[in-house]
């Protein structure tokens, strides 16, 4: 395997998120019952007449400069020509030689890769996305097919990257990336169980330091980015295997099962004239002005990337936090708020992380539901730093608050869970402890110093967990030294 290198380049499909289809009115919803979202255009009948869907365009202009894209100032929608049950037209309208966006790029790198490695930073670089219409979805029942088209119609872009990636953790990143970035944009939710991101590879191996690119080979039918990582592994091992046994590779179309984790031939590429490109004559070009692309321009969100470099360098938190907190934009959102209101931003992230993430799990609660103000967890971790009260309490306090809602301070006076910093209290604390643990006591004294904890334990154990930690260890030495 180390004397070939791959070049791997992805095409991905995403589903735009918009009210009605991309050349309909039909609604553009997920989950209805078969065939019942469709009308004559998207059904293909005779004599019908699209009309392009502005959201849609004014998304994947989004799109493409959110992944730092040219946009083209005139676009045209051309006929793509292929007969499947799917597409009810035997064309699908797509665009060819003039989409609305070419020449961007991607960051990826800079973490843990998906098998754990260290990921160099580095720049994907993306071809064009240009903006079509999906087919219908086709499920097989083993003796018949069923044609859904209620998806016949729905907005879909097409991002073509370059050939820039050389390993499965790199294309994994890449999706990763991509993904959020089309979900930080509106671009589209990007659900793959739901059909909503697709994802094709085209893999090809070369010699190491060979210019000329090996035979391309595209693999499809990848419907996770966990199935994406291991179809690319699969393929190079494959491909490396034929070309030490002196074979020669063709260019062909595979498919993925994942059971089997293998790849299979479907068929032999087509190439682009097989699909008779050319303009769609029902469609007028698209202008936009320069205008209408910087007013697009202006309403970008914060790209994820940029948000983790801001956190750690304003927050003072580590990369892989910061990944965690990013993963999900309404997360990055809410957290953004309580830490800029807080004096201690990192201990914000510890508590999000460790607690509101795994309330927000284990509750099936969305972020948008949750309870929890970021305002009220800055409030919690100010009183933890003022010593009102200490990590423990914090955390019945934060239990609480997740399940009323109710203010922390609110909580503590109510409940009467402020630490007890008094050393006259804390001490009678202490002696509690040592006149009911003897044998412990004798153990510490005799040289077992682990011993200490454990009564630490029972001062706090006596105190119901309000004496503070530091004293009360303090207390402890002087009292059994």
């Amino acid at each position: 395997m180390m004397k070939y290198e791959a070049v791997i380049g992805l095409e991905v499909h995403v589903q735009v998120r918009t009210r009605s289809k991309m050349f309909c009115s039909c609604p553009n919803r997920f989950g209805a019952e078969p065939n019942t979202l469709v009308c004559p255009v998207c059904l293909g009948y005779p004599g019908t007449l699209p009309v392009p869907n502005h959201e849609a365009i004014v998304k994947a202009v989004r799109a493409g400069l959110l992944t730092h894209c040219k946009i083209a100032e005139v676009s045209k929608f051309d006929r793509k020509s292929y007969f499947y049950p799917d597409l009810a037209k035997n064309y699908q309208i797509s665009q060819y030689d003039m989409p609305f966006c070419t020449g961007g790029y991607l960051e990826i790198g800079g973490g843990k890769g998906f098998s754990g490695q260290d990921l160099a930073e580095r720049q994907v670089g993306i071809t064009r996305i240009h903006l079509e219409e999906d087919p219908a979805k086709l499920t097989h029942f083993g003796k018949f097919t069923g044609a859904d088209f209620n998806r016949s119609g729905v907005p879909l872009l097409e991002i073509v990257s370059e050939p820039d990636m050389r390993s499965a953790d790199e294309a994994y990143a890449y999706l990763t990336g991509l993904k959020e970035i089309m979900r930080y944009g509106g671009i589209g939710d990007c659900d793959m169980e739901k059909g909503q991101m697709r994802c094709d590879v085209n893999i090809s191996l070369r010699p190491f330091g060979q210019k000329e690119f090996g035979t391309k080979i595209e693999i499809k039918n990848l419907n996770s980015f966990r199935a994406a990582h291991r179809a690319v592994e699969y393929e190079m091992a494959r491909q490396a295997e034929e070309l030490d046994a002196g074979h020669t590779l063709r260019q062909e179309t595979r498919g993925w099962n994942d059971d089997h984790g293998e790849t299979y031939l479907m068929r032999t590429k087509e190439e682009a004239h097989d699909y008779r490109y050319f303009p769609d004559p029902d469609l007028m070009e698209v202008r936009l002005s320069k205008e209408e692309i910087e007013s697009i321009r202006a309403s970008l969100p914060e790209l994820p990337e940029a948000m983790r470099r801001r956190m750690v360098a304003d927050y003072g938190i580590s990369r892989y936090d910061a990944e965690v907190l990013t993963a999900d934009q309404d997360v990055a959102s809410w957290f953004d708020r309580a830490a800029a209101g807080s004096d201690a931003p990192k201990q914000v992230a510890n508590w999000t992380i460790s607690e509101l993430l795994r309330l927000l799990g284990e509750t099936k609660t969305a972020i948008a539901d949750c309870p929890v103000k970021p305002e009220q967890l800055a409030s919690l971790v100010a009183l933890i730093a003022k010593g009102v009260i200490n990590n423990r309490i914090g955390k019945d306090v934060f239990a609480e608050m997740f399940r009323t809602g109710t203010a922390p301070d609110e909580i503590v006076k109510s409940k009467g869970l402020a630490q007890v910093n008094d050393d006259g209290a804390v001490a009678a604390f202490v002696d509690q402890a040592i006149a009911a643990n003897p044998a412990q006591v004798e153990q510490f004294k005799a040289g077992n110093a682990k011993v200490l904890q454990f009564l630490v334990g029972q001062v706090m154990k006596v105190s119901r967990g309000k004496a503070n930690p530091q004293s009360v260890v303090a207390l402890l030495k002087e009292k059994l030294q």
